[in-house]
């Protein structure tokens, strides 16, 4: 797996793609995170979309990278699940603890209403 951070409007998307599996990319979106959090870029999205396969090492990864983003009075939401991820986040009741929306501009969107 691999992922771009990129800033959007009052927001920053951070892309993933291939399987997400944890792992070393687990240090390095947890680098990543912190940069931000220094940086007061407190409200990120993370796009799914191009995610094709995601394990429970995976799940623990973006878990973990909630609990950072909401202990530092900010928040983590997902956008655009495929099928696959969004029928994992059901089973494991995870949906009910991450905003998600079909798309990053709901994402993006939804910081705006906050």
């Amino acid at each position: 797996m691999n992922f771009t951070v990129k800033d959007s409007y009052n927001a920053v998307v951070i892309t993933f793609k291939g399987n997400v599996m944890g792992g070393p990319a687990t240090a390095k979106l947890h680098e990543s995170l912190s940069e931000l959090k220094d940086q007061g870029k407190l409200n990120v999205i993370v796009d799914l979309a191009k995610v094709k396969f995601m394990n429970s090492s995976g799940l623990g990864m973006l878990i973990s990278a909630l609990t950072t983003m909401r202990n530092a009075g900010g928040d983590l939401r997902l956008a655009n699940p495929a099928s696959k991820i969004r029928s994992l986040l059901v089973v494991t009741r995870l949906v009910t603890v991450f905003e998600h929306y079909d798309s990053v501009q709901e994402a993006v969107d939804s910081f705006k209403e906050d």
